[in-house]
């Protein structure tokens, strides 16, 4: 098939959230001998050159910068009218014009979008099936923002949540298919009217990539993984120092608790000054970081779809302790392949589980890799997907 697959980051090199799952799509259509031509947009001159290698894995890239200084008044413009601001953001002239002549130019046999925000790049382009995988019901996301932040900022995040509703349900009927990265969020999506067809496949972890090693771990340190100029893990990692960490380490007095992410604001910065916290900032690999903590954790009051933070320690055997909001998009049984608590009490009994005990800590990290191999393997998320496919085919 000749496919073109739209995306609202270049999603090359895939080491956030935005990137993997559709750098992994990207990957495997390609493997598969289809021609992929990848259209996606870039905030800056460096991130475009990173992702040249991005080739590699597709027929064609057609990229664009779109730096934040047109982006956002993009967005500020949307502010007033009944267009949602998030897709200011993501919109290019420049791009949409090289879309609509990659059209012209080759018949497309699929046209296969993941995030909602960059689908009226393709309002105009034709082909036997078109498909919107939202991966995250992205107006959820901004409902669940509009209760954790003060006014005026709540009313925004609620405005853009409804506005977001009507889009994204008009979306999905103009598509012949839409899917999403987990049951949970399909069901926001049915929930909203989308009454056409509708799927869902999992994100999975390179295994192999995150595996466990020989490193020892240190008993008494803690991690936290995730790009720190995202709001709810600022706000999870704020809570943990603030309500949990204290209580450890009146337990433990040599617990230490790492935050490693990239661009962490001033007010994670100063997190370090609290007795036994340290942030990292960015790092070239978060894998030794993981290995040699006792735990990971997920604090997260607001999360949709899947962690990839969780299933990349549980790929390493490193046991995760995490929220019910963060769990819930991991397929995984909570108590025996990963811990939950959704008190401060009940966090610090289920971490001091973890660390007071050698062998809990070895039969979670034993079964929380088993549970990445069984169940988010890019292979059966991929075969799940070309089911999809071949059934909206057809």
């Amino acid at each position: 098939m000749n496919i073109l697959f739209v995306c609202h980051r270049v999603p090359y090199p895939p080491k956030r959230g935005g990137k993997i799952r559709p750098f992994n799509i990207i990957r495997h259509l390609h493997g598969q001998g289809h021609r992929v031509t990848v259209a996606s947009l870039a905030r800056t001159d460096a991130e475009l050159a990173e992702a040249r290698e991005l080739s590699q894995h597709c027929t064609e890239v057609l990229a664009e910068v779109l730096p934040d200084r047109i982006a956002y008044p993009q967005m500020v413009a949307r502010l007033p009218t009944p267009a949602p601001s998030s897709f200011g953001y993501f919109w290019s002239n420049r791009l949409a014009r090289r879309i609509e002549a990659a059209a012209r130019a080759t018949r497309f046999d699929l046209v296969f979008v993941h995030c909602s925000s960059v689908a009226s790049l393709v309002e105009g382009v034709a082909a036997p099936l078109r498909i919107i995988d939202f991966g995250d019901m992205d107006s959820q996301k901004w409902r669940e923002y509009a209760g954790h932040r003060p006014f005026p900022l709540s009313f925004g995040y609620w405005l853009e949540a409804v506005k977001l509703e009507r889009r994204e349900r008009r979306i999905a009927q103009a598509f012949d298919l839409a899917t999403c990265t987990t049951r949970a969020e399909l069901e926001s999506l049915r929930a909203l009217g989308a009454t056409g067809p509708s799927d869902w496949f999992p994100n999975g972890v390179d295994a192999g990539f995150f595996a466990p090693d020989d490193t020892p771990y240190e008993p008494d340190l803690i991690a936290f993984v995730g790009r720190m100029d995202y709001f709810p893990n600022q706000q999870g990692v704020t809570g943990f120092c603030r309500d949990i960490l204290p209580a450890l380490r009146a337990r433990r007095p040599g617990l230490r608790f790492s935050i490693v992410g990239a661009d962490p604001p001033e007010s994670i910065r100063a997190l370090a000054r609290e007795p036994g916290v340290e942030v990292t900032g960015s790092v070239p690999d978060v894998r030794p970081h993981v290995r040699r903590a006792a735990l990971t954790v997920a604090p997260l009051a607001i999360a949709r779809g899947t962690q990839n933070k969780i299933l990349e320690s549980m790929a390493m055997g490193v046991p995760v302790v995490c929220s019910r909001e963060a769990s819930g998009g991991v397929d995984a049984v909570a108590g025996e392949h990963l811990l939950e608590a959704s008190s401060p009490s009940l966090w610090v009994e289920a971490i001091a589980s973890i660390l007071d005990d050698p062998p809990t800590r070895q039969r979670l990290s034993v079964a929380g890799r088993e549970r990445v191999l069984s169940h988010h393997s890019w292979a059966a998320s991929m075969h799940r997907l070309d089911g999809i496919i071949k059934e909206a085919r057809r």
